[in-house]
């Protein structure tokens, strides 16, 4: 039996340390390479980081990133995010999703397929391994 764990990242590090052992893969949600956006859904991306880069040492790691039109669909963004992934390992798979309207943000659209292949493009500059999903 594998143990994989889908999780948003915001995990104390400790603790994390000890669950990790029992890990086979994880698939992290990096929601953006912004600090306020981060703040703006109480979360903490300091945090992620720090759990992204001990999953990489530890176990096989994915990372899925949402792209929600208005905030985190900028180039710059995509282009820091992906470099820094390729910094800890060029072979981390990203998963880049298309956002569609639900919950709190019925009132955004979806991103342009454009958005989504340049972001594409910009990530695939630092990692070996880029997919889209929902385009």
């Amino acid at each position: 039996m594998k143990n994989v764990l889908i999780t948003n990242g915001l995990i104390n590090p400790e603790p994390f340390k000890a669950l990790l052992t029992y890990i086979d893969a994880m698939n992290i949600d990096l929601k953006s390479f912004s600090k306020e956006y981060y703040e703006r859904l109480d979360g903490d991306l300091e945090t992620v980081k720090k759990i992204i880069e001990m999953a990489a040492k530890g176990t096989h790691l994915e990372i899925t990133t949402l792209i929600i039109p208005g905030e985190n669909d900028r180039e710059e963004e995509m282009t820091k995010l992906a470099s820094w992934l390729g910094a800890i390992n060029p072979d981390i798979p990203l998963h880049i999703s298309r956002f569609f309207p639900a919950y709190k943000y019925v009132d955004k659209f979806p991103p342009p397929l454009d958005t989504m292949y340049k972001l594409e493009e910009v990530a695939k500059k630092h990692l070996n391994y880029v997919f889209l999903g929902n385009v």
